[in-house]
């Protein structure tokens, strides 16, 4: 990537959430509630430090659930377009989840790994991802 400050935004442009740094980890999830969270046929997200946030601006709202581990998981997303801009979860200690197409970065990394591969959509192919069950 030729820059280490990533800027999201959600689609109406009210929220911006800037990271500095490299992701964790860059990975696609099949499961049905990614699904409905992005409307499509699965989540694309970057996992950052909550350390590596270095300006959040607008009106966030959440939305917490319950994951197939047990653990809960909580949207994050702008109160007047709803788009989702991160997610945190129990499991995922002093980090997000960031949605990586708010970040209009089409050079980001692909995916390193599709998690909940049996729930994907015959047609989808990841080429050279690993799946995670």
């Amino acid at each position: 990537m030729s820059s280490s400050i990533h800027r999201a935004t959600c689609s109406c442009r009210k929220v911006e959430l800037i990271c500095t740094g490299e992701p964790r980890r860059v990975y696609a999830c099949a499961c049905t509630e990614c699904q409905r969270c992005t409307g499509t046929a699965f989540s694309y997200r970057a996992i950052y430090p909550q350390a590596a946030i270095v300006s959040k601006k607008g009106e966030i709202k959440s939305w917490r659930r319950t994951g197939p581990s047990g653990g809960w998981l909580e949207q994050h997303f702008c109160t007047t377009c709803g788009s989702v801009i991160f997610m945190t979860a129990q499991g995922l200690k002093d980090a997000i989840s960031l949605s990586v197409g708010c970040l209009e970065e089409p050079g980001f990394p692909a995916p390193q790994m599709l998690h909940l591969p049996q729930r994907r959509h015959q047609w989808l192919c990841l080429d050279g991802i690993p799946e995670a069950g």
